[in-house]
Protein backbone atom coordinates (compact mmCIF):
# COMPACT_ATOMS: atom_id res chain seq x y z
CA UNK A 1 0.00 0.00 0.00
CA UNK A 2 2.78 2.42 0.94
CA UNK A 3 4.46 1.74 -2.41
CA UNK A 4 1.28 2.75 -4.25
CA UNK A 5 0.89 5.92 -2.21
CA UNK A 6 4.54 6.85 -2.84
CA UNK A 7 4.12 6.18 -6.53
CA UNK A 8 1.06 8.42 -6.62
CA UNK A 9 2.89 11.18 -4.76
CA UNK A 10 5.82 10.95 -7.14
CA UNK A 11 3.52 11.15 -10.17
CA UNK A 12 2.09 14.43 -8.88
CA UNK A 13 5.51 15.99 -9.36
CA UNK A 14 5.26 15.47 -13.14
CA UNK A 15 3.03 18.53 -13.67
CA UNK A 16 4.45 20.46 -10.71
CA UNK A 17 7.83 20.74 -12.46
CA UNK A 18 6.26 23.08 -15.02
CA UNK A 19 5.13 25.65 -12.48
CA UNK A 20 8.55 27.06 -11.68
CA UNK A 21 9.30 28.44 -15.16
CA UNK A 22 5.75 29.73 -15.61
CA UNK A 23 5.88 31.48 -12.24
CA UNK A 24 9.19 33.14 -13.08
CA UNK A 25 7.84 34.34 -16.44
CA UNK A 26 4.67 35.77 -14.89
CA UNK A 27 6.77 37.54 -12.25
CA UNK A 28 9.12 38.92 -14.93
CA UNK A 29 6.16 40.33 -16.86
CA UNK A 30 4.74 41.92 -13.72
CA UNK A 31 8.13 43.50 -13.01
CA UNK A 32 8.39 44.88 -16.56
CA UNK A 33 4.85 46.32 -16.35
CA UNK A 34 5.47 48.11 -13.07
CA UNK A 35 6.21 51.87 -13.57
CA UNK A 36 7.80 52.01 -10.11
CA UNK A 37 10.51 49.63 -11.30
CA UNK A 38 11.03 50.43 -15.00
CA UNK A 39 9.67 53.97 -15.32
CA UNK A 40 7.00 55.62 -17.47
CA UNK A 41 7.67 53.24 -20.36
CA UNK A 42 5.54 50.72 -18.45
CA UNK A 43 2.49 52.97 -18.27
CA UNK A 44 -0.68 51.18 -19.31
CA UNK A 45 -1.39 51.59 -23.02
CA UNK A 46 2.20 51.95 -24.19
CA UNK A 47 3.70 49.53 -26.71
CA UNK A 48 6.07 48.23 -24.01
CA UNK A 49 3.13 47.51 -21.70
CA UNK A 50 1.13 45.78 -24.43
CA UNK A 51 4.02 43.54 -25.50
CA UNK A 52 4.64 42.35 -21.95
CA UNK A 53 0.89 41.84 -21.50
CA UNK A 54 0.91 39.44 -24.46
CA UNK A 55 3.85 37.53 -22.98
CA UNK A 56 2.12 37.44 -19.60
CA UNK A 57 -1.05 35.97 -21.11
CA UNK A 58 1.04 33.08 -22.43
CA UNK A 59 2.88 32.67 -19.13
CA UNK A 60 -0.45 32.17 -17.33
CA UNK A 61 -1.20 29.05 -19.40
CA UNK A 62 -0.07 26.53 -16.80
CA UNK A 63 -1.92 28.26 -13.95
CA UNK A 64 -5.15 28.82 -15.89
CA UNK A 65 -5.26 25.21 -17.11
CA UNK A 66 -4.01 23.64 -13.88
CA UNK A 67 -6.71 20.97 -13.75
CA UNK A 68 -6.01 19.77 -17.29
CA UNK A 69 -2.31 19.74 -16.54
CA UNK A 70 -2.76 17.49 -13.50
CA UNK A 71 -5.17 15.17 -15.33
CA UNK A 72 -2.68 14.62 -18.16
CA UNK A 73 0.47 14.70 -16.01
CA UNK A 74 -0.81 12.14 -13.51
CA UNK A 75 -1.84 9.78 -16.30
CA UNK A 76 1.67 9.98 -17.73
CA UNK A 77 3.23 9.33 -14.32
CA UNK A 78 0.88 6.58 -13.14
CA UNK A 79 -0.03 4.49 -16.17
CA UNK A 80 1.90 1.21 -16.27
CA UNK A 81 1.79 0.98 -20.08
CA UNK A 82 1.12 3.16 -23.14
CA UNK A 83 1.49 6.36 -21.10
CA UNK A 84 0.89 8.68 -24.06
CA UNK A 85 -2.43 7.03 -24.84
CA UNK A 86 -3.36 7.14 -21.17
CA UNK A 87 -2.80 10.91 -21.20
CA UNK A 88 -5.11 11.30 -24.21
CA UNK A 89 -7.76 9.12 -22.58
CA UNK A 90 -7.53 11.09 -19.34
CA UNK A 91 -8.08 14.37 -21.20
CA UNK A 92 -11.14 13.05 -23.06
CA UNK A 93 -12.74 11.39 -20.03
CA UNK A 94 -12.08 14.36 -17.73
CA UNK A 95 -13.62 16.70 -20.31
CA UNK A 96 -16.62 14.34 -20.58
CA UNK A 97 -16.94 14.38 -16.78
CA UNK A 98 -17.07 18.19 -16.76
CA UNK A 99 -19.70 18.28 -19.53
CA UNK A 100 -21.83 15.87 -17.50
CA UNK A 101 -21.48 17.95 -14.33
CA UNK A 102 -22.19 21.15 -16.27
CA UNK A 103 -25.38 19.72 -17.76
CA UNK A 104 -26.61 18.40 -14.44
CA UNK A 105 -26.21 21.67 -12.55
CA UNK A 106 -27.54 23.63 -15.54
CA UNK A 107 -30.81 21.75 -15.86
CA UNK A 108 -31.26 20.59 -12.27
CA UNK A 109 -29.45 23.32 -10.34
CA UNK A 110 -32.13 23.65 -7.65
CA UNK A 111 -31.84 19.93 -6.84
CA UNK A 112 -28.08 20.25 -6.35
CA UNK A 113 -28.41 23.65 -4.62
CA UNK A 114 -26.25 25.32 -7.29
CA UNK A 115 -27.10 28.57 -9.12
CA UNK A 116 -25.78 27.96 -12.63
CA UNK A 117 -26.70 31.51 -13.67
CA UNK A 118 -23.89 32.98 -11.53
CA UNK A 119 -20.67 34.07 -13.18
CA UNK A 120 -17.85 31.55 -12.92
CA UNK A 121 -15.25 32.43 -10.32
CA UNK A 122 -15.39 34.30 -7.03
CA UNK A 123 -17.66 32.65 -4.45
CA UNK A 124 -19.98 31.06 -6.97
CA UNK A 125 -18.32 27.64 -6.72
CA UNK A 126 -18.22 27.53 -10.53
CA UNK A 127 -15.28 27.62 -12.91
CA UNK A 128 -14.53 27.51 -16.62
CA UNK A 129 -12.40 24.40 -17.19
CA UNK A 130 -11.42 23.91 -20.81
CA UNK A 131 -14.21 26.30 -21.78
CA UNK A 132 -16.84 24.33 -19.80
CA UNK A 133 -18.78 26.05 -17.03
CA UNK A 134 -18.75 23.46 -14.27
CA UNK A 135 -18.21 22.98 -10.54
CA UNK A 136 -14.79 24.14 -9.35
CA UNK A 137 -13.41 20.83 -8.11
CA UNK A 138 -9.85 22.13 -8.62
CA UNK A 139 -6.91 19.78 -8.73
CA UNK A 140 -8.66 17.47 -6.25
CA UNK A 141 -11.23 16.57 -8.89
CA UNK A 142 -8.53 16.34 -11.55
CA UNK A 143 -6.47 13.95 -9.42
CA UNK A 144 -9.45 11.69 -8.65
CA UNK A 145 -10.63 11.48 -12.26
CA UNK A 146 -7.10 10.88 -13.54
CA UNK A 147 -6.60 8.05 -11.03
CA UNK A 148 -9.87 6.44 -12.16
CA UNK A 149 -8.85 6.73 -15.81
CA UNK A 150 -5.45 5.15 -15.11
CA UNK A 151 -7.16 2.23 -13.38
CA UNK A 152 -9.49 1.71 -16.35
CA UNK A 153 -6.55 2.09 -18.76
CA UNK A 154 -4.32 -0.45 -17.00
CA UNK A 155 -7.24 -2.89 -16.65
CA UNK A 156 -8.79 -2.74 -20.13
CA UNK A 157 -6.31 -1.21 -22.60
CA UNK A 158 -4.97 -4.62 -23.70
CA UNK A 159 -8.39 -6.30 -23.81
CA UNK A 160 -8.83 -8.21 -27.09
CA UNK A 161 -12.28 -7.82 -28.65
CA UNK A 162 -13.69 -9.92 -31.49
CA UNK A 163 -12.30 -8.88 -34.86
CA UNK A 164 -15.53 -7.26 -36.00
CA UNK A 165 -15.34 -5.01 -32.89
CA UNK A 166 -11.62 -4.34 -33.23
CA UNK A 167 -12.17 -0.63 -33.87
CA UNK A 168 -13.47 -0.30 -30.29
CA UNK A 169 -10.49 -1.82 -28.46
CA UNK A 170 -7.47 -0.06 -26.97
CA UNK A 171 -8.00 3.63 -26.21
CA UNK A 172 -11.50 3.52 -27.67
CA UNK A 173 -12.56 0.86 -25.16
CA UNK A 174 -11.04 2.84 -22.28
CA UNK A 175 -12.93 5.98 -23.32
CA UNK A 176 -16.17 4.02 -23.79
CA UNK A 177 -15.94 2.56 -20.29
CA UNK A 178 -14.89 5.93 -18.90
CA UNK A 179 -17.90 7.58 -20.56
CA UNK A 180 -20.38 5.42 -18.66
CA UNK A 181 -18.38 5.49 -15.41
CA UNK A 182 -18.35 9.29 -15.46
CA UNK A 183 -22.16 9.55 -15.42
CA UNK A 184 -22.61 8.34 -11.81
CA UNK A 185 -19.39 10.03 -10.72
CA UNK A 186 -20.60 13.34 -12.15
CA UNK A 187 -23.91 12.91 -10.31
CA UNK A 188 -22.16 12.12 -7.01
CA UNK A 189 -19.87 15.13 -7.54
CA UNK A 190 -22.81 17.46 -8.19
CA UNK A 191 -24.48 16.22 -4.98
CA UNK A 192 -21.46 16.25 -2.68
CA UNK A 193 -19.06 18.92 -3.95
CA UNK A 194 -21.17 22.05 -3.14
CA UNK A 195 -21.28 20.83 0.48
CA UNK A 196 -17.53 20.14 0.45
CA UNK A 197 -16.93 23.67 -0.81
CA UNK A 198 -18.53 25.01 2.38
CA UNK A 199 -16.27 22.74 4.44
CA UNK A 200 -13.20 23.86 2.50
CA UNK A 201 -14.10 27.50 3.14
CA UNK A 202 -14.27 26.78 6.88
CA UNK A 203 -10.96 24.91 6.80
CA UNK A 204 -9.34 27.82 4.97
CA UNK A 205 -10.39 30.16 7.75
CA UNK A 206 -9.13 27.80 10.46
CA UNK A 207 -5.71 27.23 8.91
CA UNK A 208 -5.22 30.88 8.00
CA UNK A 209 -5.98 31.76 11.63
CA UNK A 210 -3.70 29.07 13.07
CA UNK A 211 -0.82 31.55 13.07
CA UNK A 212 2.77 30.71 13.84
CA UNK A 213 2.08 27.18 15.06
CA UNK A 214 0.20 26.32 11.87
CA UNK A 215 3.14 27.48 9.76
CA UNK A 216 5.56 25.51 11.96
CA UNK A 217 3.53 22.28 11.72
CA UNK A 218 3.02 22.59 7.97
CA UNK A 219 6.74 23.11 7.30
CA UNK A 220 7.77 20.32 9.67
CA UNK A 221 5.49 17.80 7.95
CA UNK A 222 6.59 18.95 4.48
CA UNK A 223 10.26 18.30 5.36
CA UNK A 224 10.00 15.21 7.57
CA UNK A 225 7.96 13.28 4.97
CA UNK A 226 10.50 13.73 2.16
CA UNK A 227 12.08 10.27 2.70
CA UNK A 228 8.67 8.62 2.25
CA UNK A 229 7.76 10.63 -0.84
CA UNK A 230 4.53 11.69 0.89
CA UNK A 231 5.53 15.35 1.24
CA UNK A 232 3.75 15.99 -2.08
CA UNK A 233 0.47 15.38 -0.26
CA UNK A 234 1.34 18.09 2.26
CA UNK A 235 2.33 21.03 0.07
CA UNK A 236 0.12 20.36 -2.99
CA UNK A 237 -3.23 21.23 -1.30
CA UNK A 238 -1.68 24.43 0.07
CA UNK A 239 0.39 25.62 -2.87
CA UNK A 240 -1.80 24.41 -5.75
CA UNK A 241 -5.07 23.53 -4.02
CA UNK A 242 -7.71 25.17 -1.85
CA UNK A 243 -6.31 24.39 1.63
CA UNK A 244 -5.88 28.04 2.67
CA UNK A 245 -6.94 30.10 -0.35
CA UNK A 246 -9.04 29.38 -3.43
CA UNK A 247 -7.01 27.84 -6.30
CA UNK A 248 -3.85 27.68 -4.18
CA UNK A 249 -1.20 30.05 -2.88
CA UNK A 250 0.90 30.10 -6.07
CA UNK A 251 -1.89 31.22 -8.39
CA UNK A 252 -3.31 33.68 -5.87
CA UNK A 253 0.11 35.21 -5.20
CA UNK A 254 0.88 35.65 -8.89
CA UNK A 255 -2.56 37.11 -9.57
CA UNK A 256 -2.12 39.73 -6.82
CA UNK A 257 1.65 40.25 -7.02
CA UNK A 258 1.36 43.58 -8.83
CA UNK A 259 -1.15 44.79 -6.25
CA UNK A 260 1.09 43.66 -3.38
CA UNK A 261 4.13 45.28 -4.98
CA UNK A 262 2.46 48.69 -5.24
CA UNK A 263 1.12 48.91 -1.68
CA UNK A 264 3.00 49.70 1.51
CA UNK A 265 0.56 47.77 3.67
CA UNK A 266 2.25 44.90 5.58
CA UNK A 267 1.92 41.79 3.44
CA UNK A 268 1.24 39.63 6.47
CA UNK A 269 -1.92 41.67 7.00
CA UNK A 270 -2.94 41.45 3.33
CA UNK A 271 -2.05 37.81 2.76
CA UNK A 272 -1.43 35.83 5.97
CA UNK A 273 -2.00 32.63 3.98
CA UNK A 274 1.42 33.27 2.44
CA UNK A 275 2.98 31.90 5.61
CA UNK A 276 2.20 28.41 4.32
CA UNK A 277 4.59 28.79 1.41
CA UNK A 278 7.81 29.63 3.27
CA UNK A 279 9.25 26.10 3.18
CA UNK A 280 11.63 27.08 0.38
CA UNK A 281 13.69 29.09 2.85
CA UNK A 282 15.10 25.89 4.30
CA UNK A 283 16.32 24.98 0.81
CA UNK A 284 18.08 28.31 0.36
CA UNK A 285 19.48 29.00 3.82
CA UNK A 286 19.81 25.56 5.43
CA UNK A 287 21.68 23.86 2.61
CA UNK A 288 24.88 25.98 2.85
CA UNK A 289 25.01 25.47 6.63
CA UNK A 290 24.63 21.70 6.31
CA UNK A 291 27.22 21.54 3.52
CA UNK A 292 29.69 23.61 5.54
CA UNK A 293 29.26 21.28 8.53
CA UNK A 294 30.00 18.27 6.33
CA UNK A 295 33.08 19.92 4.86
CA UNK A 296 34.61 21.09 8.13
CA UNK A 297 34.03 17.72 9.84
CA UNK A 298 35.48 15.65 6.96
CA UNK A 299 38.91 14.10 7.30
CA UNK A 300 41.62 16.42 5.94
CA UNK A 301 42.60 13.99 3.19
CA UNK A 302 38.96 13.75 2.03
CA UNK A 303 38.04 17.45 2.02
CA UNK A 304 38.65 17.96 -1.72
CA UNK A 305 36.54 14.93 -2.61
CA UNK A 306 33.76 16.05 -0.26
CA UNK A 307 33.86 19.55 -1.72
CA UNK A 308 33.46 18.13 -5.22
CA UNK A 309 30.29 16.39 -4.07
CA UNK A 310 28.89 19.24 -2.01
CA UNK A 311 29.27 22.11 -4.49
CA UNK A 312 26.87 20.79 -7.17
CA UNK A 313 24.35 19.38 -4.68
CA UNK A 314 24.30 22.59 -2.62
CA UNK A 315 23.96 24.78 -5.70
CA UNK A 316 21.09 22.58 -6.89
CA UNK A 317 19.37 22.97 -3.54
CA UNK A 318 19.91 26.74 -3.23
CA UNK A 319 19.22 27.78 -6.82
CA UNK A 320 16.65 25.22 -7.99
CA UNK A 321 15.14 24.23 -4.64
CA UNK A 322 15.77 20.50 -5.15
CA UNK A 323 17.22 19.42 -1.82
CA UNK A 324 16.91 15.64 -2.01
CA UNK A 325 20.41 14.99 -3.42
CA UNK A 326 21.90 16.84 -0.44
CA UNK A 327 19.51 15.51 2.18
CA UNK A 328 19.82 11.90 1.09
CA UNK A 329 23.57 12.24 1.27
CA UNK A 330 23.28 12.07 5.06
CA UNK A 331 19.76 10.76 5.71
CA UNK A 332 20.63 7.07 5.80
CA UNK A 333 23.94 7.54 7.57
CA UNK A 334 22.46 9.60 10.40
CA UNK A 335 18.63 9.81 10.34
CA UNK A 336 18.63 11.90 13.51
CA UNK A 337 20.21 14.72 11.49
CA UNK A 338 17.22 14.69 9.18
CA UNK A 339 14.88 15.01 12.14
CA UNK A 340 16.93 17.97 13.39
CA UNK A 341 16.78 19.44 9.89
CA UNK A 342 12.97 19.20 9.81
CA UNK A 343 12.69 20.80 13.26
CA UNK A 344 15.03 23.66 12.35
CA UNK A 345 13.33 24.22 8.97
CA UNK A 346 9.93 24.49 10.66
CA UNK A 347 11.33 26.87 13.26
CA UNK A 348 12.89 29.03 10.56
CA UNK A 349 9.59 29.39 8.67
CA UNK A 350 7.64 30.06 11.86
CA UNK A 351 10.17 32.71 12.95
CA UNK A 352 10.02 34.45 9.58
CA UNK A 353 6.22 34.43 9.64
CA UNK A 354 6.19 35.81 13.19
CA UNK A 355 8.28 38.75 11.95
CA UNK A 356 5.96 39.45 9.01
CA UNK A 357 7.48 37.44 6.15
CA UNK A 358 4.95 35.97 3.68
CA UNK A 359 4.92 35.15 -0.02
CA UNK A 360 5.28 32.27 -2.44
CA UNK A 361 8.67 30.91 -1.37
CA UNK A 362 8.50 27.18 -1.99
CA UNK A 363 11.30 26.98 -4.55
CA UNK A 364 14.93 27.98 -4.76
CA UNK A 365 16.74 31.32 -4.93
CA UNK A 366 15.83 31.91 -8.59
CA UNK A 367 12.13 31.62 -7.73
CA UNK A 368 12.61 33.79 -4.66
CA UNK A 369 14.22 36.60 -6.65
CA UNK A 370 11.73 36.60 -9.52
CA UNK A 371 8.50 36.04 -7.61
CA UNK A 372 9.23 37.90 -4.39
CA UNK A 373 12.33 40.02 -3.85
CA UNK A 374 12.61 41.93 -7.15
CA UNK A 375 8.94 42.94 -7.59
CA UNK A 376 8.46 43.66 -3.86
CA UNK A 377 11.72 45.47 -3.14
CA UNK A 378 10.51 49.04 -3.72
CA UNK A 379 7.79 49.00 -1.06
CA UNK A 380 8.67 45.95 1.05
CA UNK A 381 12.43 46.03 1.43
CA UNK A 382 12.01 45.86 5.22
CA UNK A 383 10.37 42.43 4.95
CA UNK A 384 13.07 41.25 2.54
CA UNK A 385 15.91 42.32 4.83
CA UNK A 386 14.13 40.69 7.77
CA UNK A 387 13.89 37.45 5.83
CA UNK A 388 17.54 37.65 4.81
CA UNK A 389 18.78 38.29 8.36
CA UNK A 390 16.71 35.45 9.83
CA UNK A 391 17.75 33.12 6.99
CA UNK A 392 21.47 33.80 7.39
CA UNK A 393 21.15 33.40 11.17
CA UNK A 394 19.69 29.94 10.60
CA UNK A 395 22.50 29.13 8.16
CA UNK A 396 24.87 29.66 11.08
CA UNK A 397 22.60 27.72 13.46
CA UNK A 398 22.51 24.79 11.04
CA UNK A 399 26.30 24.80 10.77
CA UNK A 400 26.84 24.89 14.54
CA UNK A 401 24.18 22.28 15.36
CA UNK A 402 25.16 19.84 12.60
CA UNK A 403 28.88 20.18 13.30
CA UNK A 404 28.29 19.57 17.02
CA UNK A 405 26.11 16.48 16.43
CA UNK A 406 28.45 15.00 13.81
CA UNK A 407 31.46 15.29 16.10
CA UNK A 408 29.60 14.40 19.29
CA UNK A 409 28.14 11.15 17.92
CA UNK A 410 30.84 10.49 15.32
CA UNK A 411 28.38 10.25 12.44
CA UNK A 412 29.98 8.92 9.25
CA UNK A 413 28.87 11.81 7.07
CA UNK A 414 30.68 12.37 3.72
CA UNK A 415 34.44 12.31 4.19
CA UNK A 416 34.27 10.57 7.58
CA UNK A 417 33.68 7.02 6.32
CA UNK A 418 36.11 4.23 7.31
CA UNK A 419 39.11 3.98 5.00
CA UNK A 420 38.27 0.37 4.34
CA UNK A 421 34.96 1.16 2.70
CA UNK A 422 34.87 -0.65 -0.63
CA UNK A 423 33.05 0.96 -3.54
CA UNK A 424 32.66 -1.06 -6.68
CA UNK A 425 33.32 0.87 -9.87
CA UNK A 426 32.41 -0.03 -13.42
CA UNK A 427 34.95 0.44 -16.18
CA UNK A 428 34.41 2.28 -19.44
CA UNK A 429 34.86 -1.08 -21.14
CA UNK A 430 31.77 -2.34 -19.31
CA UNK A 431 29.80 0.61 -20.59
CA UNK A 432 30.91 0.13 -24.20
CA UNK A 433 30.08 -3.57 -24.10
CA UNK A 434 26.57 -2.76 -22.98
CA UNK A 435 26.21 -0.03 -25.59
CA UNK A 436 27.20 -2.53 -28.27
CA UNK A 437 24.06 -4.54 -27.53
CA UNK A 438 21.98 -2.18 -29.60
CA UNK A 439 20.65 0.50 -27.30
CA UNK A 440 21.16 3.09 -30.04
CA UNK A 441 22.04 5.93 -27.67
CA UNK A 442 23.51 9.12 -29.08
CA UNK A 443 26.56 10.84 -27.62
CA UNK A 444 24.34 13.19 -25.61
CA UNK A 445 22.44 10.21 -24.21
CA UNK A 446 25.51 8.13 -23.32
CA UNK A 447 26.03 9.81 -19.95
CA UNK A 448 22.51 8.78 -18.94
CA UNK A 449 22.97 5.34 -20.49
CA UNK A 450 26.11 4.73 -18.46
CA UNK A 451 24.26 5.41 -15.24
CA UNK A 452 21.23 3.38 -16.30
CA UNK A 453 23.46 0.36 -17.03
CA UNK A 454 25.00 0.54 -13.56
CA UNK A 455 21.61 0.84 -11.87
CA UNK A 456 20.10 -2.02 -13.89
CA UNK A 457 23.02 -4.28 -13.04
CA UNK A 458 22.74 -3.30 -9.38
CA UNK A 459 19.06 -4.29 -9.42
CA UNK A 460 19.93 -7.77 -10.63
CA UNK A 461 19.24 -7.29 -14.32
CA UNK A 462 16.13 -6.57 -16.35
CA UNK A 463 14.52 -9.91 -15.50
CA UNK A 464 14.34 -8.77 -11.86
CA UNK A 465 12.48 -5.52 -12.62
CA UNK A 466 8.72 -5.47 -11.99
CA UNK A 467 7.88 -1.75 -12.19
CA UNK A 468 9.69 1.45 -13.19
CA UNK A 469 8.71 5.00 -12.24
CA UNK A 470 10.27 8.27 -11.14
CA UNK A 471 9.54 11.56 -9.39
CA UNK A 472 11.57 14.78 -9.48
CA UNK A 473 14.87 13.27 -8.33
CA UNK A 474 14.27 9.58 -7.64
CA UNK A 475 14.17 6.48 -9.82
CA UNK A 476 11.48 4.30 -8.25
CA UNK A 477 11.87 0.58 -8.93
CA UNK A 478 9.91 -2.44 -7.76
CA UNK A 479 11.88 -5.70 -8.07
CA UNK A 480 10.77 -9.31 -8.06
CA UNK A 481 13.52 -10.59 -5.75
CA UNK A 482 15.05 -8.06 -3.35
CA UNK A 483 17.87 -10.45 -2.44
CA UNK A 484 19.37 -9.91 -5.92
CA UNK A 485 19.75 -6.16 -5.37
CA UNK A 486 23.35 -5.10 -4.66
CA UNK A 487 24.51 -2.85 -1.75
CA UNK A 488 24.25 0.93 -1.95
CA UNK A 489 27.88 1.23 -3.04
CA UNK A 490 26.98 -0.30 -6.42
CA UNK A 491 24.41 2.43 -7.02
CA UNK A 492 26.78 5.16 -5.86
CA UNK A 493 29.18 4.00 -8.58
CA UNK A 494 26.54 5.33 -10.99
CA UNK A 495 26.33 8.69 -9.24
CA UNK A 496 23.39 7.90 -6.94
CA UNK A 497 23.18 9.97 -3.77
CA UNK A 498 21.49 7.20 -1.80
CA UNK A 499 19.00 4.35 -1.94
CA UNK A 500 15.71 3.94 -0.07
CA UNK A 501 14.81 0.28 0.54
CA UNK A 502 11.34 -0.89 1.52
CA UNK A 503 10.96 -4.60 0.77
CA UNK A 504 10.78 -4.98 -3.00
CA UNK A 505 10.31 -1.22 -3.49
CA UNK A 506 13.45 0.87 -4.02
CA UNK A 507 14.11 4.57 -4.59
CA UNK A 508 17.46 5.53 -6.13
CA UNK A 509 18.29 9.19 -5.51
CA UNK A 510 19.51 10.14 -8.99
CA UNK A 511 19.08 13.92 -9.18
CA UNK A 512 17.36 16.29 -11.60
CA UNK A 513 18.25 14.23 -14.67
CA UNK A 514 16.25 11.22 -13.45
CA UNK A 515 13.75 11.38 -16.40
CA UNK A 516 16.60 10.93 -18.89
CA UNK A 517 18.15 8.14 -16.82
CA UNK A 518 14.78 6.39 -16.59
CA UNK A 519 14.32 6.61 -20.36
CA UNK A 520 17.66 4.88 -20.96
CA UNK A 521 16.93 2.43 -18.14
CA UNK A 522 13.73 1.31 -19.86
CA UNK A 523 15.37 1.14 -23.27
CA UNK A 524 18.03 -1.33 -22.13
CA UNK A 525 15.61 -3.51 -20.13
Amino acid sequence: MMEKVQRFGGAMFTPVLLFSFSGIMVALCIICKNPLLVGSIATEGTTWFNIWSIIEDGAWTVFNQMELLFVIGLAIGLAKKANARAAMEAFVIYTTFNYFVSGMIKYFGSFFNVDFALEAGGNSGLKLIGGIKTLDTGIVGAIIISAIVVYIHDRFFDTKLPDFLGVFQGSSLVVIIGFFVMLPIAFITAVIWPKLQLGIASMQGFLAASGVFGVWLYTFLERILIPTGLHHFIYTPFVFGPAVVEEGITKYWMAHLNEFAQTKEPLKKLFPEGGFALHGNSKIFASPGIAAAFYFTAKPENKKKVLAILIPTTLTAVLAGITEPLEFTFLFIAPVLFLVHALLAATMSATMFAFGVVGDMGGGFIDLLAKNWIPLFTNHKGMIFTQLIIGLAFTLIYFVVFRFLILKFNFETPGREPDSQDIKLYSKKDFKEKQAKGTGATDTQSQYLDRAIIFLEAFGGSENIAKVNNCATRLRITVKDESLVQPDAAFKAGGAHGVVRNGTAFQVIVGLDVPQVREQFEKIM
